[in-house]
């Protein structure tokens, strides 16, 4: 007697693509409340999940965590410059360690491959090794960084769909087309 096989469902975190977009949605709203909201939210994922959270959604978190303390105005400029910098370190440590278990490569060289820009990662490399630089330069950091999140991880799963349209609709998909390597496994 020949079995019916069912198809294999995918366990994860959240309850369904609307708790997803709403999260999305919540975490670059810009108001404080609302991202607070979806960070409790993606601490609820993360201990459901646990280390299978993407890596994206966690950086994400920290990123926009630095934006809402920020904006609160209860940390000194130089508690922000510190958990700015412990973002910004993580995201390009954690977004170029998958390449760099294969081989030796230079950071600078792997931000070009999935279009970091360069500054960033200079900015990891001071505030790993250097003198703390300006809280201006960790809060511009945090924005560009948000902003490839946004067009390489987030706009991907919802495919495009609650973003806002630009004007530069066509570049941003050739973008996303050009970094093809960073698909859901590349996160997972």
């Amino acid at each position: 007697v020949r079995r019916r096989l069912k198809p294999l469902r995918t366990v994860v975190a959240w309850r369904g693509r609307a708790e997803w977009d709403q999260v999305m949605v919540g975490l670059y709203c810009g108001d404080s409340r609302l991202q607070q909201d979806a960070l409790d939210r993606v601490s609820a994922w993360k201990s459901r999940y646990g280390p299978k959270m993407p890596l994206a959604v966690d950086c994400t978190a920290e990123l926009i965590r630095c934006k809402v303390l920020d904006s609160s105005g209860r940390l000194k400029s130089h508690e922000l410059i510190l958990s700015y910098g412990l973002a910004l370190v993580r995201f390009v440590n954690l977004i170029t360690e998958r390449k760099q278990k294969m081989a030796s490569i230079p950071l600078r060289q792997l931000a070009r491959e999935v279009d970091i820009p360069i500054w960033v990662v200079d900015l990891r490399h001071e505030l790993t090794h250097g003198k703390l630089p300006r809280l201006a330069l960790c809060r511009r950091g945090c924005d560009v960084v948000l902003d490839w999140l946004r067009k390489t991880y987030w706009n991907r799963q919802l495919g495009n769909n609650l973003c806002e349209e630009s004007e530069n609709e066509e570049e941003e998909q050739e973008e996303v087309e050009t970094n093809a390597e960073l698909d859901n496994d590349e996160w997972e």
